[in-house]
């Protein structure tokens, strides 16, 4: 891709430490995982840290957050993808833009599929991107309080989800209204390691979101899930090409973006609107 190439005179190592999120993407409800504490730590970039003293001006927060998250990957157990360096921070940060290309948990699957393709996603790269995005991590109970709680007018319980499931994340979210902190495991059998356990879980109703779970329903998407279930090499395979895919869409080079002095911040006064 144009302009999307390692300045071979700055060699750089970049740890998970070094992990950058934009302002809308704060801003956003969907950025459900992360505290304000979180979020801080996080943003504490700035040209003092060896990265900028060694090389000032080069690497931007979006290659921080692109390397980071490819090496968060492999370290728990995930494929190893390439990912092109040369990437500008955008000059546009919205809480708005996050809305319209992140799917919730409610989000019909004919919705979910529109969307990936709309960037040039297949529907078996859309999957292995979900499983991918779930395997590890956790979700609030505000995400899936509806599926476990009154779920219809004769039923309090989602009936596509394990009822032994269903009780335990019950009991976890009691009192989710009231400490809407609570959160559970996205995949409850290995929370910590990136594998097809997630496709697992779905052929067992273990799937934590409405989201996840139609995955199983909808016979667009059924195959798939079984397949990555039974071979998680061919989950790896497509989900580390659905990653390289997706690590170059829509980037910035040249003068449409910036390399930001703090990840938290424009480094002009007067950042783009649109």
């Amino acid at each position: 891709m144009k302009n999307m190439k390692m300045n071979r005179l700055c060699p750089i190592q970049m740890s998970s430490r070094n992990r950058a999120i934009g302002l809308g993407f704060k801003e956003s409800t969907s950025a459900r995982l992360i505290t304000e504490d979180d979020y801080a730590q996080m943003m504490r970039r700035s040209r003092s840290n060896a990265l900028e003293l060694a090389c000032p001006n080069v690497v931007s927060c979006s290659d921080i957050l692109a390397i980071a998250t490819r090496d968060l990957v492999k370290i728990v157990g995930g494929p190893f993808f390439q990912i092109p360096l040369g990437r500008k921070d955008g000059l546009v940060s919205k809480a708005s833009h996050v809305e319209e290309n992140l799917a919730r948990a409610n989000t019909s699957i004919d919705e979910i599929i529109r969307r990936f393709e709309t960037k040039g996603f297949t529907v078996e790269e859309m999957v292995a991107l979900m499983g991918g995005g779930h395997t590890i991590g956790f979700s609030h109970c505000k995400e899936f309080g509806n599926r476990i709680f009154n779920f219809s007018k004769t039923l309090d319980v989602d009936p596509s989800m394990n009822p032994k499931f269903a009780e335990r994340l019950r009991n976890i979210c009691e009192n989710y209204h009231t400490m809407p902190r609570m959160a559970a495991f996205n995949d409850p059998i290995t929370p910590g390691v990136f594998d097809n356990m997630y496709f697992q879980n779905l052929l067992r109703g273990l799937g934590l979101l409405e989201s996840d779970q139609v995955l199983m329903r909808d016979t667009r998407t059924r195959p798939i899930v079984e397949h990555y279930a039974k071979h998680q090499t061919a989950f790896f395979v497509t989900f580390a090409k659905a990653m390289e895919k997706t690590s170059v869409y829509g980037v910035k080079t040249g003068q449409d973006g910036e390399v930001r002095v703090r990840c938290d911040k424009f480094n002009s006064v007067w950042p783009r609107t649109k």
